[in-house]
Parts: C-alpha cells; structure tokens; sequence
C-alpha cells in the first residue's frame, strides 16, 4: 500500500497544452485497479486511452463502459479496452501497470511492438521494475511512485478512496543530465495535472521507491499472513516491534544501496500508515485471500537478496519472505 505524504504540487497549468501536444495514443498494460483508475482520469480529460486488461474487465467496460467510484458518485467513463499487447502499437504513452511478477515477461513481449519514440511509465510496487523494463525496451523509461488507494471489486469497476497523485523522475543520473528527458518528465506532469493527476517531478525518484518499499515491507507480508488490517496489527506491541525491525534492516539495506533514508523518519512515516489507514489490508492480504501469487519476492524478498549481495543482513525480511512463499505452495498444492 502507498505511504502517505503531503499531496505534491499540480505541474503548472500553462505545461498542459504542450503535454496535449505531446501524447496522442495512451495505452495502459496490464489495466487493473491502479492502471485503470489513471487510464479513466485520462480518458475523461479527452484523452485517446487503451486499456489493455484481462477478458472479464475488457468485456464489461466494452458493454457499460468503466465504472469509475469516486467521491461519492459514479462515472461511466468510456474507454477502448482490449486483451491484446499488441494495442500499444503506436502508442506514445505507456502507462505499465503489470504485477512485478510479470515485469520481464511482459516487457519483453511488448518491446518490439513499441513506438520508437514511445515514453513507458512503471507504475508498480517495489524498487527493481524501472530497471527491469530498461533491460528490454530501448524506449525511455520513468519510474513512478503512486499514492492512491483503489480497489476493483468486480469486473468493469474502479473504486477510488484516496488520494491519487504521483512522484516521477529520472531513472539514473544520465537521464537526470539529459534536457531532453527533462523536458518530457514535465510534458508527463501537465498532461497528468490537466487530467486532475497532480505529479511531482523528483530529482530522487528512486529514494522515493525506496521509502514507499519500507512502508510496504513493514505491513505486506504481516498484514497478509493474518489477514489482519493495519490498525489491529498496530494495537500489538509485538507487532509494531516487528514492523520496526522490518524497517531498520530496509533502511541498513538502502543506505548500502546509496540511498538516504534516515531511519527516524522511516519509522516515523511507517507508523503513521496503521493511523491514515487502520481498516486496510495489504495487497499481499488480498491476493493471499483469493488465493493470487503475490509480489512478496519483489517485497521482502527483495530486500532479503539485495541485502545478501550487499553483505546486510535481513533476518526478518527473510522470514516473512519464506512464510509468505510457504503458505503460497502449500495453497498450490491444493
């Protein structure tokens, strides 16, 4: 789940009408919740956007169009929808929404097809995905740190709770230094904030990851092993002990890694999301609870391997990784 800091600035209105310019073909890959939800805010702007998502979800948005729950009211937004990758054809922006599970295999499919002047933004979980999708597509690659709470509760439907804005950034240091990359981060923000997405364009996107991965280790695994929502984990002193020692060897692994994340603020930051969000179960919890593999290998897990290649040790994101893993196959095994 998203940390929760104060909402970033809308880019600056008069940016819109280059951004207009700049995208004329939005395609969303792996159209689910999150994806869905900036694909419909999109959409509803004016925007020429195709979500690519599963049969059920393409087959009720193509009757009704997408139900998009927000504020109170519902808005049927209509958008093309399709099951097929090969939508992205012509596309001049990617919005790649897939679980990190399916980041290398999707990638690598989607690569020929692209553009040559196609933008992918990585809007998923853990910190690895920019990287991964670079590997394969020699198109420009952002990452994107997302904070909004969604849900899609049956096919066709976005539930929208909370916030919705986003962090991007450069995905290393030769992309901080090139004008033009600069120039398009900011074509993606005014086209996001004149579609009601603020964004923020961070210099430190990558910490951002970092810090939005500690919150998520903290709870994921926890909140998905008991089936619990964060406020009742919180009331456990045990736990909350736990989720601090989570975040320290996070912390001990990032500022390994380069990155600055001081630990009091990380413990701070982690505390605070049982407050914000005390009825809320993970995402790890609502895949475990429909029996879905959940992204706990590019979570705990991956805090576990990096810090065995760094020489950090990660005793209790190891543990949390293997119990997650343990209750995934024995479920497999039926």
């Amino acid at each position: 789940m998203p940390t929760l800091p104060p909402v970033p600035p809308a880019a600056p209105a008069s940016a819109a009408l280059q951004a207009s310019a700049a995208f004329h073909s939005i395609a969303v890959v792996g159209a689910g919740a999150v994806g869905s939800f900036f694909g419909a805010m999109l959409a509803r702007a004016g925007h020429a956007v195709t979500l690519i998502a599963r049969p059920a979800h393409v087959q009720a948005i193509e009757a009704h169009g997408l139900a998009l729950h927000r504020g109170g009211t519902v808005e049927f937004v209509r958008v093309a929808a399709t099951t097929e990758l090969a939508a992205v054809r012509g596309a001049d922006l990617v919005l790649f929404c897939v679980k990190s599970t399916d980041t290398d295999a999707v990638a690598r499919e989607m690569a020929p097809l692209l553009s040559d002047g196609a933008v992918v933004l990585s809007l998923q979980n853990g910190v690895d995905n920019p990287q991964a999708i670079a590997r394969h597509v020699r198109q420009m690659v952002v990452p994107v740190v997302v904070y909004v709470a969604t849900a899609m509760p049956s096919p066709g439907v976005v539930q929208h709770f909370g916030r919705g804005d986003l962090v991007i950034g450069p995905i290393d240091a030769q992309a901080a230094d090139d004008p033009a990359q600069q120039q398009c981060l900011q074509a993606v923000a005014a086209l996001f904030a004149a579609s009601g997405v603020p964004v923020q364009v961070s210099p430190d996107v990558m910490g951002e990851l970092w810090r939005k991965l500690m919150v998520n280790c903290a709870y994921n695994a926890i909140s998905g092993l008991a089936q619990a929502p964060y406020g009742r984990m919180a009331e456990l002193p045990a736990i909350r002990e736990l989720q601090q020692a989570v975040v320290r060897e996070v912390v001990a692994v990032a500022q390994a890694e380069g990155q600055r994340l001081p630990l009091d603020a990380a413990l701070a930051a982690m505390s605070h999301i049982a407050v914000a969000m005390p009825a809320q179960l993970s995402s790890t919890a609502q895949d475990m609870a429909r029996h879905k593999p959940s992204e706990i290998d590019h979570l705990n897990g991956y805090v576990a391997r990096r810090g065995a290649e760094l020489g950090v040790p990660t005793p209790v994101n190891q543990a949390l990784w293997a119990l997650v893993k343990l209750v995934e196959a024995s479920r497999a095994a039926g």
